[in-house]
């Protein structure tokens, strides 16, 4: 088998900047990923380029992530010290939490302009905020606190249908999954959907806006790379819930995962370089810094995010009005939410910013849902509005391995045997996303018991996602 070879030409064209970001790839993939095909090579530096922060802790692909992320260009503001002590803020699972996630929340709870902070029990690193964390600032809004993907969701659609027909008609709802959205961080369609978002006046008066609306729109209605993912499984809804109006049964379910592509990257990366440049906070807590919602930065940053977050939702409707067509009939119930966002709430009887990176929403009475893995059931929960959790609950299981090592210790025989034992069928996806990288889903709920009441369940059953031959261990089999 041969080697893999890359130019520096090559990274070029797929949108790499001049700098030593090429040479460290380039170095990287050809000791890594040897045996691996060009083309795949290729689309996983892609994937790290639209998404650095998904690949900053990674083992192998980190160094790549690290120089892809933003950094300081003209440093205009006074240097600000944390405080000595910081807030004290609320851990859910504890026992389960890797300690760099702590590190992170620490350090977050000591920015002068945290309010209150929880941590949730799927928590791991991330990169500012980790994933998992929950922040609620004083008239400030962190970048790196919402997180590179603005607006990531949920959105299931229950249809009134029998699930013994995802098994006596398996090879139809594989093709709808496969017509009704495109995966991959590059990924855009020839002819593009609508959606009165690709209307809103921002995208022609802010220029960094302007210059991605034609791209954001052949985007519109694919989803990401990673742990993105559109499936169909079985709802079971236990009992008649008043706020969620579904009766007790089973149903068909059609449930997506996915943000708001490049346009929440370009947004997320270019306010934080602003961010970073105006608030010089020790090296270490560089990327929780912030911009104040009484800046023009700060305004321009929430109007821009606030449009990501509707892009994202826009995308979801726009995969689940394809299903609903093909499958001939309206869901009886969608349910959706984000859990990479910002939002003004009222803590304490004050208007804060709350920061959920990796977090859902768990007000009282709000409905949500809480994925597990790709053979573990997701949950739809009901949030109590516990305060003492900022009104928060997990946003999923939460990573146990990074990348690199899922793929590294786990065979693809292990992982169709894994498939096969829950009665599961993927198209596309890799050892990367595979169960074993994640955490144990009941263990995550049994924490935050607290946080959320469960109305039902969502078990997996047809699963796509991105990638698939590029995220085998090739060299495993080979050497």
């Amino acid at each position: 088998m041969s080697k893999l070879n890359l130019t520096g030409k090559e990274l070029r064209a797929i949108g790499y900047p001049e700098g030593p970001v090429i040479s460290v790839a380039m170095n990287i993939m050809r000791k890594a990923y040897k045996y691996e095909s060009k083309a795949d090579a290729l689309n996983r530096l892609k994937q790290i380029l639209e998404t650095p922060e998904n690949f900053v802790t990674d083992e192998v692909l980190g160094n790549i992530a690290q120089q892809l992320l933003p950094k300081p260009r003209d440093i205009e503001g006074a240097e600000i010290s944390l405080n000595q002590t910081g807030i004290s803020f609320n851990v859910f699972g504890q026992e389960h939490i890797e300690e760099g996630a702590m590190h992170q929340m620490y350090q977050a709870a000591k920015l002068p302009v945290a309010v209150a902070g929880a941590l949730m029990p799927d928590a791991h690193s991330g990169y500012g905020l980790p994933i998992g964390g929950v922040l609620a600032t004083d008239n400030a809004v962190i970048p790196y606190g919402v997180g590179v993907d603005i607006g990531c969701r949920m959105c299931l659609s229950i249809f009134d249908l029998n699930p013994k027909d995802l098994l006596d008609r398996e090879a139809f709802f594989a093709r709808e999954l496969g017509e009704a959205t495109l995966f991959g961080s590059g990924a855009q369609f020839d002819n593009a959907a609508n959606d009165e978002v690709m209307d809103n006046p921002l995208f022609y008066e802010m220029p960094l806006l302007k210059n991605l609306h034609g791209r954001a729109w052949k985007q519109l209605g694919t989803s990401g790379s990673g742990n993105h993912f559109a499936e169909f499984g079985v709802v079971n809804i236990t009992e008649k819930d008043e706020v969620a109006g579904v009766e007790a049964g089973t149903y068909i379910g059609f449930l997506t995962h996915s943000g708001s592509r490049a346009l929440g990257a370009h947004i997320a990366n270019h306010y934080t370089r602003l961010a970073i440049s105006k608030r010089r906070l020790p090296q270490e807590a560089k990327n929780l810094a912030w911009l104040g919602l009484d800046e023009q930065e700060g305004m321009e940053y929430w109007l821009a995010m606030n449009l990501a977050g509707d892009y994202a939702s826009a995308c979801h409707h726009v995969i689940h009005n394809k299903i609903a067509k093909q499958l001939g009939r309206e869901p009886v119930k969608i349910v959706e939410n984000h859990h990479n966002f910002a939002w003004k709430e009222i803590l304490d009887g004050k208007e804060v910013i709350v920061h959920r990176k990796g977090a859902t929403p768990a007000g009282k009475e709000v409905l949500g849902i809480i994925p597990g893995s790709m053979t573990a059931d997701g949950f739809i929960v009901k949030g109590k509005g516990e305060v003492a959790a900022v009104n928060s609950a997990s946003h999923g299981a939460g990573r146990r391995m990074s990348r690199s090592r899922a793929i590294q210790s786990v065979t693809d025989k292990e992982f169709r045997d894994e498939l096969k034992k829950f009665g599961v069928k993927l198209l596309g996806g890799g050892l990367d996303e595979s169960p074993f990288a994640y955490k144990d889903i009941h263990t995550v709920m049994q924490s935050q018991k607290a946080l959320v009441d469960i109305i039902g369940t969502f078990t997996p059953k047809i699963v796509k996602m991105d990638g698939a031959s590029h995220r085998s261990w090739k060299k495993k089999n080979v050497e």
